[in-house]
């Protein structure tokens, strides 16, 4: 009897699974190695070339091992991630695994508190791109130049899926090309070839306090920080459903993560502290230029400049495509206004799209009112947060997802799964509970904790209430039949 009603329930999921893929009519122009650059575009954002500098003022040389849990903790979520999306490639993902998974009520919290994840940070993205064209044209405040490129990006997410594609595959790749360049570079000076430094081995490294000079808990303190710097690899699960072969482009797209988190972030932050002191690394500008400017080479630093502003609008741009597909998911869900599920004639959520840019606008004129760097990491901070919460919800979905074929048997069907199962989702779920919870006892981001949380607890709660009317009035209706 059990056996048949879980057989039952899985022909139900399917079902779901093909209506979901064919009657939203999603545009299915995402070419494999878009996806896998559009990963890159989610990662390497201006909070990576900027935040990395208040990654270092806090926990000097020690952030390099910031840097690895955060590293490991975003390939437990992914592993997590390609599991389901394989198995159930729908555009909104995440979202839709939290209500088969979890329940309705959370996946309505956690799918708001991703779009205002992203609406948070999407203008942190526009705003440093606003600081770096203000620099090199000081006749135009940067807010203008923020809502330039509010502009262009809106436009980009309104074309044709393949066209938004193409456009974050070459934004991504400037941004890899920079960080190889960089470590190139950075490897010779360390080792004395370029700039009058000589041999400096571990001299910077260890030369201002030691390893840890702020204390090994100054690790934990910058967690959420880094786990920001690691948003945007999530979006491939968001892309599933406009993806041309999901199953062969998103195993791949995961297997490519760890290469990436050692090449994009490991190897050149090791790099970086290599060769420039950590008490001299802030948020006024990269911290990558910074190291350059200190060995002569400033033409390169000035490269780097133009390399931060690609990296905005490129992180911008696949932050907006995040937040609109989880918008529209939420809508087909019926956890948000209908209207916002719309589709345009090229298969694109324009209504969600729009939206979101108001959002992100909105914050844009917020930020007009208190132009401080301090604007820049609460924003950051309050991005991590609601982030976490996102990627916490898809470890709880495998998680529970994979008991569910436990129990009926059908463990075997799933074509792609987590190894380590359940010791990589565990690790992933209680991780970023921790890192969440250390926000309370740093007077910087506790703000931001406080802040966050009802972005979650704010949509459960009047989802539940909807929920208890809709519920009233049924059961007032039968009593007058």
């Amino acid at each position: 009897m059990a056996f048949a009603t879980n057989h039952k329930e899985k022909r139900s999921w399917e079902g779901c699974v093909i209506k979901a893929m064919h009657e939203g009519k999603m545009n299915r122009g995402l070419k494999n190695r878009q996806l896998q650059l559009m990963s890159l575009g989610g990662v390497i954002g201006s909070g990576y070339f900027l935040g990395t500098g208040y990654v270092l003022e806090k926990a000097g040389p020690a952030a390099i091992v910031s840097y690895l849990l955060g590293g490991i903790i975003v390939f437990c979520v992914m592993l997590c991630l390609a599991e389901l999306a394989v198995e159930m490639p729908v555009s909104g993902s995440f979202v839709t695994y939290a209500k088969e998974h979890i329940s309705s009520t959370w996946a309505c919290g956690v799918g708001w508190a991703y779009w205002l994840n992203w609406i948070a940070y999407v203008p942190s993205e526009m705003i440093a791109a606003g600081i770096i064209m203000h620099h090199f044209v000081p006749g135009i405040g940067q807010l203008w130049w923020a809502v330039l490129f509010g502009l262009i990006i809106t436009l980009v997410n309104l074309f044709h899926v393949d066209k938004f594609g193409e456009c974050e595959f070459w934004l991504s790749l400037i941004k890899v090309v920079a960080l190889v360049a960089f470590s190139v570079v950075a490897a010779l000076i360390c080792f004395g070839l370029i700039g009058d430094a000589g041999y400096l081995g571990s001299t910077i490294l260890l030369g201002s306090g030691g390893f840890a000079p702020m204390g090994w808990e100054s690790i934990f303190l910058t967690m959420v920080i880094i786990l920001v710097n690691f948003q945007g690899t999530e979006i491939i699960g968001l892309a599933a459903g406009e993806c041309e072969n999901p199953e062969k482009s998103i195993p791949i797209a995961v297997r490519n993560v760890t290469w990436r988190i050692i090449g994009l972030y490991m190897i050149p932050i090791a790099l970086l502290i290599s060769v420039l002191p950590w008490d001299q690394a802030g948020l006024t500008e990269s911290v990558f230029a910074t190291a350059m400017v200190q060995y002569g080479l400033d033409k390169f630093a000035a490269f780097f400049g133009f390399v931060v502003l690609t990296a905005a609008i490129s992180c911008s741009n696949s932050g907006l495509y995040g937040a609109a597909r989880a918008l529209y998911g939420l809508a087909k869900l019926n956890m948000a206004p209908r209207p916002l599920a719309h589709l345009s004639k090229n298969g694109i959520p324009s209504h969600a799209v729009l939206l979101s840019i108001a959002g992100c606008w909105l914050v844009i004129l917020l930020y007009a009112f208190d132009p401080d760097s301090a604007f820049y990491t609460y924003l950051l901070s309050v991005s991590g947060l609601t982030g976490a919460l996102a990627w916490i919800s898809i470890c709880w979905s495998q998680y529970r997802s994979r008991r569910t074929h436990i129990a009926a048997g059908t463990e075997d069907s799933l074509r792609y799964k987590t190894p380590l199962f359940p010791y990589i989702t565990l690790f992933g779920i209680w991780s970023q509970v921790i890192c969440l919870v250390v926000m309370l006892f740093d007077e910087e981001l506790r703000v931001a904790f406080y802040a966050g949380v009802p972005m979650l607890l704010i949509p459960m709660l009047l989802y539940r209430l909807r929920a208890w009317r809709l519920k009233a009035a049924a059961l007032g209706a039968n009593i007058l039949r």
